[in-house]
């Protein structure tokens, strides 16, 4: 054991043992190393807490300075890098109360009364991951202009929709966009969700089975900015249900990023040529000059995998935890941890290269010209003629047949030959088989006609202001 006697005395059950904690197990149990970036929850719930307990008598008023004063000097310590994080301290928690201890005496003993590290860390998290919650809350906010913004630049511009990845219908380049804004919000609503369940108070629950300590509460957690307590002390020492859900959230939202970051590294593509994106977010090839690789939306489409992993893990984690805390849930955190940074991450280095998108409109338009996307257009035209809609749908698959034979689009047939195909077919036809009148006929709520879209983008502008 370390020699250190300050160590020996924040391990609690360091009596009860005949000999010293191996060095290997030391290691293998200790926390500090990642959750040390709890420290300002750990010390904003232990400042809760030491003022319940001084206003309900449980320690002296100059206690409570001393621990106040002594929180004080660590904040500070630990903001200019000079707080010295020991293995021996095993977690946040100890490290936190063993300088407390050496800098204010009993205070520092005293403040632990209470309470457990069992409750103790589950508000840690609950408070740490609130905190970012609300960053991430921007950071989606962010992420759902940037779409908004370039949307309303191209409410007009044509590009083939797809279906299969095959030619399907013309819709505007700002519908496209849209849709992904109606992802990040759905995502956005459910941080929300996450959020209220994520703000309960574990504090008081001690252990497992609460105090005999005339605890307030309720005093605490509004001190805290909680929305009220856990009511359960078995439940809310043992239970990450909150960060389960954050990590779902996560995934999901991360999915959303995958598929925004796949169309991108396509439209970017020769094959496509939809867009080209900053130098900026793009990187050369060591031994191809010509190289302009998306290694940015890559890497986003990657990391997907990895936030979908962690919430494997942690499911994983807890599957077969029995009643209440178990070392496992030390495991909770690494993965967590990481599932908030990549997102942060992801969200914002995502914002800024799609607000750098500059938009080929030209190759756009050449490429819904392929694959007859008017045909839906021409068999709904036969249908408002009186047409039943599948004879319709045969009738259009046979002018198709002909515009195949003669590698023209559909629009390139002479009416004649379209009238000989269907006698209800008339001149009006033309302007229906051309791309935007495809895109202003959709004039439906939810629909692709530029109309529409202005519409929606004035919504979401209203919906997401600065």
């Amino acid at each position: 054991m370390s020699n250190d006697p300050l160590a020996n005395k924040h391990q609690a059950w360091s009596a009860l043992f005949t000999e010293p904690m191996s060095e290997l197990v030391k290691r293998y149990t200790a926390s500090v190393g990642f959750d040390q970036r709890l420290w300002r929850a750990d010390i904003d719930g232990s400042l809760a807490h030491a003022e319940m307990l001084a206003a309900q008598g449980v320690i002296a008023k100059a206690d409570l300075a001393d621990i106040q004063r002594g929180m004080a000097q660590i904040v500070a310590d630990i903001e200019d890098g000079r707080f010295e994080w020991k293995l021996d301290l095993e977690d946040v928690h100890l490290n936190i109360e063993a300088r407390l201890t050496a800098l204010v005496g009993d205070a520092g003993k005293r403040l632990h009364t209470g309470r457990s590290r069992n409750d103790q860390v589950a508000t840690d998290v609950r408070l740490w991951l609130r905190g970012e919650i609300d960053k991430i809350a921007v950071l989606l906010s962010d992420m759902q202009r940037a779409l908004v913004e370039l949307a309303a630049q191209h409410a007009d511009t044509v590009m083939p929709g797809y279906t299969h990845m095959q030619v399907a219908q013309p819709v505007s380049f700002a519908h496209h966009l849209l849709a992904y804004v109606e992802m990040f919000a759905r995502d956005a609503e459910r941080l929300v969700d996450v959020r209220r369940r994520t703000n309960h108070l574990p504090l008081g629950a001690a252990a497992l089975a609460g105090t005999s300590y005339p605890l307030d509460r309720e005093r605490v957690a509004r001190t805290l900015g909680f929305d009220g307590v856990c009511q359960n002390s078995l439940d809310a020492v043992s239970d990450r249900d909150f960060a389960l859900e954050f990590s779902a959230f996560a995934a999901i939202c991360m999915v959303h990023v995958s598929r925004l970051a796949e169309e991108i590294v396509l439209w970017m593509s020769q094959n496509f040529g939809f867009i080209d994106l900053a130098d900026r977010y793009c990187t050369g090839s060591s031994i191809m000059p010509q190289k302009r690789n998306p290694d940015v939306a890559e890497l986003a489409r990657g990391k997907s995998g990895r936030v979908v992993g962690h919430l494997m893990g942690l499911l994983t984690l807890m599957k077969g935890q029995p009643l209440t805390y178990n070392k496992d849930n030390q495991e909770d955190k690494e993965p967590l941890f990481d599932t908030v940074d990549t997102l942060a991450d992801t969200l914002r280095i995502m914002a800024e290269m799609v607000g750098g998108i500059q938009v080929k409109a030209d190759a756009m338009e050449r490429a819904a010209l392929k694959g007859y996307a008017t045909a839906t257009d021409l068999a709904d035209y036969l249908v408002k003629k009186g047409l039943p809609f599948r004879d319709a749908h045969e009738a259009v698959a046979h002018a198709v047949k002909v515009a195949l034979q003669r590698g023209v689009d559909l629009a390139e047939l002479p009416l004649a030959e379209l009238q000989a195909l269907q006698p209800k077919i008339q001149a009006d036809v033309l302007q229906v088989l051309t791309l935007r009148g495809s895109l202003h006929a959709r004039n439906v709520l939810g629909g692709t006609a530029p109309a529409q879209v202005r519409a929606q983008v004035q919504r979401h502008r209203t919906r997401l202001p600065r």
